[in-house]
């Protein structure tokens, strides 16, 4: 049996201004960290563990984007952002996704979550891609208070952000402009970010 949930993907409504959105989704993202991991960690593949084991990508993401993007300042901040260590936090239940494409939008409020397939444990920090994939600064800031992040915990979903972002920009720039420009706004969101702090 097929059932369907109301609303439209966020890159169809965009949440980005909707505060009553931001406390949906850091109590969505609450409730996912709760989940028992029965003791697993992070298997190692993919986002969700240590940043500098994913400078070789950045390293082709930095090359393929020279014609997009302000490389040379994405580098620099590449360089302060895959030195963040990991907290003592254990690793939590993450969704791993939470771009755009993959939540549901009704009335400024979450209506739903898609693309639950990569459910798994991973550095508490990683689900906080949202906060600069889908929400300006002050819903951003919401999130931030709800959640109760530290300055590591964040900086480190910044990273996060950042990473998933460039990967998405030059990867996706013809056959689908939309995760393009995706990346783009989140790029945009973040360096708007660094400039404020």
């Amino acid at each position: 049996m097929q059932t369907w949930l109301p609303g439209a993907v966020a890159t169809d409504e965009d949440p980005g201004e909707s505060v009553a959105f931001a406390h949906d989704l850091a109590e969505f993202v609450n409730d996912v960290r709760a989940i028992d991991t029965r003791g697993r960690r992070f298997s190692g593949g993919g986002r969700g563990g240590d940043l500098q084991s994913h400078d070789a990508w950045m390293e082709t993401c930095f090359r393929n984007s020279e014609r997009l993007l302000d490389v040379p300042r994405l580098r620099r901040m590449w360089a302060a952002m895959r030195s963040l260590p990991r907290s003592a936090a254990k690793d939590v239940m993450n969704h791993s996704d939470l771009i755009p494409a993959n939540v549901l939008v009704s009335n400024g409020r979450l209506a739903g979550i898609l693309d639950v397939g990569g459910l798994r444990p991973a550095d508490p920090a990683l689900d906080l891609v949202s906060a600069w994939h889908l929400l300006e600064a002050g819903p951003r800031q919401v999130l931030r208070e709800d959640l109760g992040c530290n300055h590591l915990e964040w900086e480190r979903g910044k990273a996060w952000a950042f990473a998933q972002a460039m990967g998405v920009v030059w990867y996706y720039i013809e056959s689908n402009p939309a995760m393009s420009r995706m990346g783009q706004r989140t790029l945009e969101r973040i360096m708007t970010d660094e400039l404020s702090a």
